[in-house]
């Protein structure tokens, strides 16, 4: 059984628009729910073994700011270019390419590619995964090269959301 973490980077600043949207840093907003998703997340009893990440800017941070909340070690980080603004298609490459002693594999990137593929591997309807927003999904498989879109999604929390 494996579980998939799908996460999109926090709350990222407009106030430059000279800044390209790859160098975008995240705003104070982001910068305080960041390391309260990965609390929530430890609450939950839901942590990472790997944690593949956009090198965006805005990713990149989020990553940084939340990962000693998990107690997972920031040099762990696997920060993958192919993450940035990427398809279902091009994340669901990189998650096959996973090794097998990984049980619970955290992918944080962009929209829209994080909420299509969530919609598409647990046959559900989120309309949009908002900023800092974390999916988790369960597989009834082994291997990750066998994943497919029979996933359960077993949560789905953001900052705003109110429990």
């Amino acid at each position: 059984m494996k579980k998939l973490m799908l996460m999109r980077h926090a709350k990222s600043s407009w106030s430059d628009f000279g800044t390209s949207d790859f160098d975008r840093e995240l705003n104070a907003r982001g910068m305080q729910d960041a390391p309260e998703m990965g609390r929530r997340l430890v609450a939950k009893a839901m942590v990472p073994d790997a944690f593949l990440v956009s090198t965006a800017r805005r990713a990149r941070a989020t990553a940084n700011l939340m990962v000693p909340e998990l107690g997972f070690s920031v040099e762990n980080i696997q920060f993958k270019d192919e993450l940035y603004l990427a398809s279902p298609a091009e994340m669901l490459k990189l998650i096959r390419q996973t090794s097998d002693h990984v049980q619970t594999l955290a992918l944080l990137a962009h929209n829209p590619g994080i909420t299509e593929l969530t919609n598409r591997l647990a046959k559900t309807w989120i309309n949009n995964i908002p900023t800092c927003g974390v999916a988790v999904l369960q597989f009834q498989i082994e291997q990750w090269q066998n994943i497919d879109n029979h996933a359960e999604l077993l949560d789905f929390d953001y900052p705003k959301r109110v429990s």
